[in-house]
């Protein structure tokens, strides 16, 4: 049985997800954030004290944009994964890490310096919010001309990895300056059942996470 260490709504998020787009059998463990603070005996099973942890028989994992890979290409084969013999392969693979490395990197600060340590650094969190705005420009690009997903053709990890900086980016009220492309791509694909079931499984929202 994979096992899948998550807090609501936490970078975790997006192996949940995929989980649930693959229709594979989990056990979710769910952790108030952040639960190296509020769940010591997490360290445990994470010395870093990080989320997500996954682990599958022997495998264990911490990198949720690397989770996502693993999960769709282990128990593949599956329209979430491009070979590698597709020439949307090193797209897919660069959207797949521009979602965490790229767009997630700078939220965090935000989200510090907004929500848990107000008042510190303001100025570093407008700064990092607009990093992140003028890198979201990249996404809006590859949305031109119409298409609904980011490469292949068709919803990928990829999209996972993505889509889940939109769902912290609206949890961070940076939402409001979508483009309209982002805006209609977002609603794409947080209307997708498998979203919607990851969603239900995480049984309480963030706010009682932070609150427990």
């Amino acid at each position: 049985m994979i096992e899948l260490w998550h807090c609501p709504d936490a970078r975790s998020f997006r192996p949940l997800w995929a989980l649930e787009e693959l229709g594979l059998d989990y056990a979710l463990h769910l952790l108030p954030f952040p639960p190296r603070v509020r769940e010591p005996a997490y360290l445990e099973v994470n010395p870093l004290g990080t989320i997500p942890a996954l682990r599958d028989g022997d495998t264990f994992m911490t990198e949720s944009a690397a989770i996502v890979q693993y999960l769709c290409t282990r128990y593949g084969p599956s329209d979430l994964a491009v070979p590698v013999e597709d020439p949307a392969y090193g797209a897919w693979l660069n959207w797949l890490h521009f979602g965490e490395a790229t767009l997630t990197f700078p939220q965090t600060l935000v989200l510090r310096y907004r929500q848990f340590e107000p008042g510190k650094a303001e100025v570093v969190a407008d700064d990092y919010a607009q990093w992140f705005l003028s890198r979201l420009r990249q996404v809006d690009r590859a949305l031109a001309d119409g298409r609904e997903h980011l490469c292949a053709g068709r919803f990928t990890g990829a999209d996972i990895s993505v889509a889940y900086a939109l769902l912290l980016a609206r949890q961070l009220k940076l939402d409001a300056k979508f483009s309209p492309a982002i805006q209609a791509y977002w609603d794409r694909v947080s209307a997708r059942p498998a979203f919607l079931a990851a969603k239900r499984a995480q049984k309480m929202d963030l706010s009682e996470a932070l609150s427990s």
